[in-house]
């Protein structure tokens, strides 16, 4: 990886395609800010700088690429319009633009779409088309489209022009905090890490590029080290689920980037909720992953000057309120006790006593007399709960145990 021989291939985007996007598009992009955490920097033992690219109009670096792409396009181009087949940030950072400049944006999506996506991509003034059930049918029906009535096709990543726009994250980057020596950006097709690692490499000092991707959608991983591993499951950084990376993306990436890490789903849910409850910050899984790389990898990572990206802000509040509490559960804040009781009067009221003397509250309570596996005059009772923290939690169960309870915690995956 970052292939630096005079026989490699002449890249499709350079340092100046990066400068010249970055002056095209400078006045109708936000110039999202760079800022250090403190807390952060103590918790992974680096001096951690983020990019708050969840602060553009449409909460994503995407914008970027997209209008660089709309600007280049002919007035014959632009009169007929584009088309992209997208069900996320690439959507909606074309529709926005698009209806800006007045270039028509038709975006395929698939049936299966989140109704909020497919409304707010229409919010921005495009035409939504649902078609099949799969990102790959969608993208399909979308060069057809391209064909029959003479569109644009803008590719998310794949394009020399998405690619030169991307990199202007790393240009503001390195502009505001010229000391940054380490950049970690998250990968799905490859765009964003390929435009700034182009940056990186024009820098008059080293500086590495660390690319993030999920581990359950290892594609840029595979392509790059010839490993076979699945890219499949239902992953939090939904961004960057990738099956394919690009092409140019791929070949820019493996000239270009040091290395590659891949995060679990553990770790995309803790970063995801240090970042709202420590720079009270909202980012979609993809946008927690660049912070999830350091805290999964803190070996590789420590005592550098490092700047990660957070890419994008477009989360379902639900699933976002999930993360939340799962991470509560996890610091030992919420939890669900089972217990063992007798089927007898008395036998939840003492059981209530000890959680009154330890000062934990109680949020629900579940009775099960029938589907167990104990006797007739046994029953499971799960209580869910409150504590301060994990040392708080511990001495409730040990009082449940003195107590004579037969106690434990369900976990969580």
């Amino acid at each position: 990886m970052a292939t630096q021989l005079a026989s490699a291939p002449a890249l499709p985007v350079s340092i100046e395609d990066v400068r010249a996007a970055q002056i095209r598009i400078g006045d109708a992009i936000v110039r999202t800010p760079t800022l250090i955490s403190q807390t952060l920097s103590k918790l992974t033992g680096a001096t951690v700088y983020l990019k708050f690219e969840n602060l553009q109009f449409t909460a994503a670096y995407k914008e970027r690429g997209a209008l660089n792409t709309l600007l280049q396009l002919s007035d014959a181009a632009r009169a007929k319009g584009v088309i992209a087949a997208s069900a996320g940030n690439h959507a909606q950072g074309l529709a926005y633009h698009g209806n800006r400049l007045g270039v028509p944006v038709t975006i395929v999506m698939p049936r299966n779409t989140p109704v909020v996506k497919v409304v707010q991509t229409q919010g921005h003034g495009a035409t939504v088309i649902l078609e099949g059930d799969t990102f790959d049918a969608a993208y399909a029906h979308a060069r057809v489209l391209e064909a029959e009535r003479g569109f644009t096709f803008v590719h998310p990543f794949d394009d020399p022009r998405i690619i030169a726009g991307q990199g202007t994250v790393a240009l503001e980057m390195l502009e505001e905090h010229p000391e940054i020596d380490l950049l970690v950006v998250p990968i799905g097709g490859g765009g964003l890490i390929s435009g700034m690692a182009t940056v990186a490499r024009a820098a008059d000092r080293p500086i590495e590029v660390v690319g993030v991707e999920a581990e359950l959608y290892p594609s840029m991983y595979n392509r790059i080290n010839g490993t076979d591993m699945p890219c499949a499951g239902d992953t939090l950084a939904e961004g960057i689920a990738v099956k394919e990376p690009g092409g140019i993306t791929a070949q820019m990436v493996a000239q270009l980037v040091d290395d590659i890490v891949l995060v679990s789903e553990r770790y995309l849910e803790e970063a995801l909720s240090l970042l709202l409850q420590i720079e009270k910050t909202v980012v979609e899984g993809a946008g927690a992953a660049g912070l999830a790389a350091l805290l999964a990898h803190p070996e590789r990572f420590r005592g550098r000057t490092i700047g990660v990206v957070l890419c994008g802000g477009n989360i379902d509040t639900r699933l976002l309120a999930n993360v939340l509490l799962r991470d509560l559960a996890r610091s030992g804040r919420l939890a669900r006790l089972r217990l063992r009781l007798q089927d007898q009067p008395g036998a939840l009221y003492n059981v209530m006593r000890v959680f009154d003397r330890e000062r934990v509250n109680i949020i629900e309570i579940y009775h099960q007399r029938v589907f167990t596996t104990l006797p007739a005059k046994g029953l499971i009772t799960d209580i869910e709960c409150e504590a301060r923290d994990r040392a708080h939690l511990d001495g409730l169960m040990v009082g449940l145990r003195e107590a004579g309870f037969e106690v434990s915690t369900v976990e969580l995956a």
